[in-house]
């Protein structure tokens, strides 16, 4: 089990993205690819990698396909994650999120 620092703000970014994305911000039914998410958090991509990587086997994120792979948030498995999770716990600290990023009035 990944043991997640007290302040993963890679993990965070990339979590909070999938978490805000709108079925009609994908270019694909299926979810975001890794590249296109790296783009939209600005961060590099084998980071990016290893942070789905991180929630996929949290139970946060599906991925579908393999070349290239889409990720999608997993709602469902999300509202039954313990709430000690570390993962869980990260994601759902809004103490320091724009969320005008994520959401357009």
């Amino acid at each position: 089990m990944y043991e997640v620092e007290t302040e993963d703000s890679e993990l965070k970014k990339v979590g909070l993205e999938l978490m805000f994305m709108t079925p009609e911000k994908y270019t694909h039914p299926d979810g975001i690819t890794a590249v296109e998410l790296a783009k939209l958090v600005e961060l590099p991509l084998e980071v990016v990698k290893k942070k789905l990587i991180i929630l996929k086997d949290a139970g946060l994120v599906r991925v579908k396909g393999i070349n290239p792979k889409y990720w999608k948030f997993d709602e469902y498995n999300f509202q039954r994650i313990d709430e000690d999770d570390e993962v869980y716990r990260l994601l759902c600290n809004f103490d320091d999120v724009d969320f005008d990023r994520y959401f357009q009035y």
